[in-house]
């Protein structure tokens, strides 16, 4: 008889047995101002085409185009939020640079990492942001990096160990709201440890009422730290406002697998991390500073040892 784990951490707990966990209230008043000043700003300027990063209504997986929709639709996502050359004063890029490297976020995530995971550990990964869509659009249930078409054995190779034997995380993903009552993550509690069943199969891609589904309700300053392989979809509403920090954090361990690789690199992340500054996390100690170079010396590696990574899913 197999040995129930034991988790260091109730995250860890929590998050190996439903696929996700919500921390509240991880922000202060006062970062939360500073945050979505510097978020309304960006979201402004990508919706009036000043800003290529962008992720486009009608197109769920990168690549996106860098031009807006014809149709007027807009987007539903701002990418790069620790991109050197973001048009903003340097005030607001310093307040998306503290939050990625933040303690409370870097702290959490070692928490659902692999035990004994130390500063050395940790890869800078991603850093986006999800938002209202001029028009409706809706993501199709999916896993982040298995894509549809895989069958049940290849599904069952590739999530999580179930929760009776030892958990093993090599990146945790996060969506942190910046505004009251989001609710555009809908999930199927655990099943990031099995695979899809037939019922699951069979559904339409946008069913809305999936068996067992659950709405993630997000305040302002709650993050969801979720399994990216759960089953899930997005829900986005042009009437109701969406400002939701999206960003990831790897182990050192997983940043050699190619799969963990295009999942990050993908995104086109490795063109410009080279250059970011984090000069502005001095403030908090050189400790910090050094931190978030090493994380990002960790991804830089992560892209000359996976070339050509090509895409995980299409849509």
């Amino acid at each position: 008889m197999a040995q129930s784990p034991s988790y260091p951490s109730p995250l860890l707990r929590e998050l190996q047995e439903n696929g996700f966990t919500v921390i509240r209230s991880l922000l202060t008043p006062s970062e939360l101002t500073t945050l979505r000043s510097a978020a309304d700003s960006l979201t402004a300027l990508a919706r009036a085409g000043s800003w290529p990063y962008i992720r486009t209504v009608g197109k769920q997986f990168p690549p996106w185009p860098s031009s807006l929709p014809s149709d007027g639709s807009g987007i539903w996502g701002v990418q790069h939020l620790l991109h050197p050359d973001l048009p903003l004063p340097q005030e607001s890029k310093d307040a998306f640079i503290k939050l990625y490297f933040s303690p409370s976020i870097l702290s959490t995530a070692k928490q659902l990492l692999p035990e004994g995971t130390t500063d050395d550990d940790l890869v800078m990964e991603l850093f986006n942001m999800l938002v209202r869509p001029d028009k409706d659009f809706a993501l199709s249930w999916h896993r982040d990096d298995i894509p549809a078409t895989a069958s049940a054995e290849e599904e069952k190779d590739r999530l999580v160990l179930p929760a009776t034997e030892e958990p093993r995380y090599h990146h945790t993903q996060w969506n942190l709201s910046l505004v009251d009552n989001d609710t555009s993550l809908v999930l199927v509690p655990k099943s990031h440890t099995r695979p899809r069943t037939d019922e699951e199969r069979a559904a339409d891609p946008f069913e809305p009422n999936l068996p067992g589904q659950l709405v993630v309700e997000l305040n302002a300053g709650d993050v969801a730290f979720y399994d990216n392989n759960i089953l899930h979809r997005g829900v986005y509403s042009s009437q109701k406002e969406r400002t939701t920090l999206h960003g990831s954090v790897g182990h050192v361990a997983g940043a050699s697998s190619g799969k963990r690789a295009r999942n990050v690199l993908q995104h086109g992340v490795g063109e410009w991390v080279e250059r970011c500054d984090f000069s502005a996390l001095g403030e908090r100690g050189e400790e910090a500073r050094e931190r978030a170079e090493g994380m990002r010396e960790r991804l830089v590696r992560m892209g000359r040892e996976n070339k050509d990574v090509g895409f995980s899913l299409d849509g």
